[in-house]
């Protein structure tokens, strides 16, 4: 979906396609036809953007042969569908039954992370629409917290440095611009956009910015204008923006409250908590965490419960959870107004982002591929309805 910015640039809206994982080129040709060509078709549009996710084998597949990038480009023409980004976080497995820690491997400090990228680079620069020259990928926030020491942390500079030496040989011999956003996830080395400023300015490389996840952005309790506002000053770019929501507990402490909380806590995905916990003597509120809901939620879990809660679990944005919970679709709404609705955008690439469909509790996953299409649309119309209140005109 295409929007014309009051200022006569075009913002790109899309929905990732890591909702419906495959690992090979087979299987994402099969997600063009079952499950993004009926979106389209439900939102009533000749033309719809994808947010397309490539596992390795399926990258290798396309930028080893030609022809199947070709086969690609033009099933997505023929389905009506158009990429401007790549979603390059996960490298393989995502669709496991357990994904849990599995997703930050390989991180930036191994050479295989840089490879893929790379790759997914490549393919990006041959998929993009005739009409549109600049392409982004969200990869992941350097590494997981753990086991990342000094050495580690001079190997991934040095690949982020050499990827963007790629990019620009990339863009000299096929004339599309590709940039790169890290991805800031609590847990991660780089968990809140202030921890990447520093690395970023570090390499001071206008290919390698930052990919602002709305869902993360308020999982660990970001204000959303202080931290784009700290961006902008320190000339980070905001290449990409993810469209997507936390689950938000008021009051932890109720046994109801935790009940319905425990409902999410679930076996595949990793589901961070973040506690604000209680103003120390500076007026400060400390931020509290554990790597998983149900780590959280334990007898003796370390989190405050005098204080919110919110868990990182993408929940649609179109609809909240029951009470006695809620979504941080606030949270959301105040990002895309700093991001889009002053007079120039902070990004033009906007990306949907809720894979975690089949990993809500059993009474509010969808049951038929029908309803999965139609949660989807509904939210892509909302985010529409956010971007057209902004300002911004709904493009054919």
């Amino acid at each position: 979906m295409r929007f014309r910015h009051p200022d006569g640039s075009t913002v790109h809206l899309a929905y990732c396609t890591n909702v419906h994982p495959a690992e090979t080129l087979d299987g994402v040709l099969a997600q063009l036809r079952d499950h993004c060509e009926p979106v389209r078709k439900r939102l009533g549009r000749d033309r719809l953007g994808i947010g397309l996710w490539l596992a390795r084998d399926a990258a290798h597949a396309l930028v080893t042969d030609p022809s199947a990038l070709r086969g690609l480009r033009t099933e997505l023409d023929r389905r009506g569908l158009e990429v401007v980004t790549l979603n390059g976080f996960p490298y393989e497995g995502f669709g496991a039954e357990e994904v849990k820690y599995r997703v930050y491997k390989p991180d930036w400090a191994d050479p295989e992370r840089l490879d893929h990228t790379t790759s997914l680079a490549r393919v990006l620069a041959g998929l993009l629409p005739d009409d549109v020259t600049d392409g982004t990928i969200s990869t992941l926030p350097l590494a997981w917290r753990t086991a990342y020491d000094e050495t580690r942390a001079d190997k991934a500079r040095g690949a982020l440095v050499t990827l963007a030496e790629r990019l620009d040989a990339l863009e000299e011999l096929t004339g599309r611009s590709i940039r790169i956003g890290l991805e800031p996830e609590p847990g991660c080395v780089v968990e809140t956009t202030h921890d990447a400023i520093a690395p970023l300015t570090a390499i001071a490389h206008d290919r390698i910015g930052i990919c602002v996840d709305t869902c993360h952005l308020a999982t660990s309790f970001e204000d959303p204008h202080t931290a784009l506002d700290a961006l902008t000053e320190a000339r980070v770019p905001v290449v990409k923006s993810q469209l997507s929501a936390a689950l938000h507990a008021e009051h932890p402490r109720l046994p109801d409250v935790r009940e319905a909380l425990a409902a999410f806590a679930e076996p595949r995905f990793l589901h961070q908590t973040r506690s604000a916990g209680t103003a120390d003597g500076s007026g400060t509120a400390p931020l509290h965490g554990t790597d998983d809901l149900d780590e959280a939620l334990a007898a003796d879990g370390p989190l405050p419960d005098t204080a919110p809660w919110r868990a990182h679990f993408h929940v649609p944005l179109h609809a909240a959870p029951a009470a006695p919970l809620t979504s941080t679709l606030p949270v959301l709404k105040a990002a895309l107004t700093r991001l889009v609705g002053g007079p120039h955008p902070l990004t033009r690439h906007l990306e949907v982002e809720t894979y975690t469909w089949q990993a809500l509790p059993p009474e509010l996953r969808p049951r038929a591929r029908a309803q999965l299409t139609d949660g989807i649309a509904a939210e892509l119309t909302l985010a529409r309805d956010l971007l057209t209140d902004l300002g911004l005109k709904e493009l054919p």
